[in-house]
């Protein structure tokens, strides 16, 4: 049998391979543009592939070191992401403490709870908890304008960059028979299919999309979306052996995850129209922040953990 490293190594080669692939590609359609010039969806491209370089590098990196490894990329993920979330939203004085505590207490505490594998207080930490509580010590602070939009804005920071984020190494904790020591390849098997469907969205939407979802939020169309939520159930066909689901089950769940990725990327999309930017940080050349590129996976990983630990989990 086939080592869990090995495993992983076999899928970062296969990923590397696709990513020399799309740089090529990228290289060919930039060596056709005239010198001087520049075409925006061409360096748009070049960039995002660059970007994936990056993050498929991370990912491999973390994944070989297991479950520490995991929990620690995605807490620095989640870090980075709340604080691209947390420049947006409407906040006070009143609200300083009640940040810090949020990016210094509850964020370590909800992946230390993952990593030491307690879903009895990760999965109720941050909705039940301090979703009840954190709020007090702005009121207790005696600021009442815009309380409720500054608590909420709170809320919805630390339940997408955090919550949502350590469901990712949360799969790890899952005992899933057929899956051992391998539960490291679930997550693969869930960043590729989300971040798979945001690629064939933009593919298929710019060449056949014709019907618009959201047409003042995002340029996603019916048609695109169709495209790579279909286009991820092959894929999750494909790597049915990095997972317990079997063929069948590897399609449905992928679909699931892409369907969820692409819905999370137009809330977040109209949250950026709202507060009128165009990306949340400019930490990535080209493609704006971690929210930008990854904020699908992050409201995916939810709905994959619970349908993986309802379907295929020991009870």
């Amino acid at each position: 049998m086939i080592s869990t490293a090995a495993e992983v190594a076999l899928l970062a080669l296969g990923v590397f391979a696709v990513l020399t692939a799309l740089t090529a590609l990228a290289e060919g359609f930039r060596a056709r543009v005239p010198p001087g010039r520049t075409v925006p969806g061409v360096e748009t491209f070049a960039a995002r592939v660059r970007s994936w370089w990056t993050l498929a590098i991370l990912l491999a990196l973390a994944l070989l070191l297991g479950r520490w490894g995991v929990t620690v990329l995605f807490a620095l993920f989640s870090f980075v992401a709340l604080r691209e979330f947390a420049t947006l939203t409407t906040k006070a004085r009143a609200d300083h403490l009640s940040l810090a505590l949020g990016f210094f207490l509850v964020l370590p505490l909800q992946f230390l709870l993952v990593a030491l594998d307690r879903p009895g207080l990760f999965t109720v930490l941050i909705p039940v908890h301090v979703f009840l509580f954190l709020p007090v010590l702005s009121a207790l602070r005696g600021s009442p304008s815009r309380f409720l939009a500054r608590v909420a804005e709170t809320q919805w920071a630390l339940m997408i960059c955090v919550y949502c984020a350590s469901h990712v190494p949360a799969l790890l904790t899952l005992d899933i028979p057929a899956m051992g020591d391998r539960g490291v390849l679930l997550i693969a098997f869930l960043v590729i299919a989300a971040q798979g469907a945001d690629v064939l969205d933009v593919v298929a939407g710019r060449r056949w999309g014709r019907t618009p979802i959201a047409p003042d939020l995002s340029p996603r169309t019916w048609e695109g979306v169709g495209a790579a939520v279909g286009g991820a159930a092959l894929i999750g066909a494909a790597l049915a052996w990095l997972t317990p689901f079997g063929p069948l089950g590897a399609m449905l769940m992928a679909a699931f995850a892409a369907a969820t990725a692409l819905a999370g990327t137009i809330v977040l999309a109209a949250i950026k129209r709202e507060r009128g930017v165009r990306d949340w940080s400019h930490l990535i050349p080209g493609q704006g922040g971690l929210l930008d590129t990854s904020g699908g996976v992050l409201f995916a990983a939810p709905l994959f953990y619970h349908l993986a630990a309802w379907g295929w989990a020991a009870p």
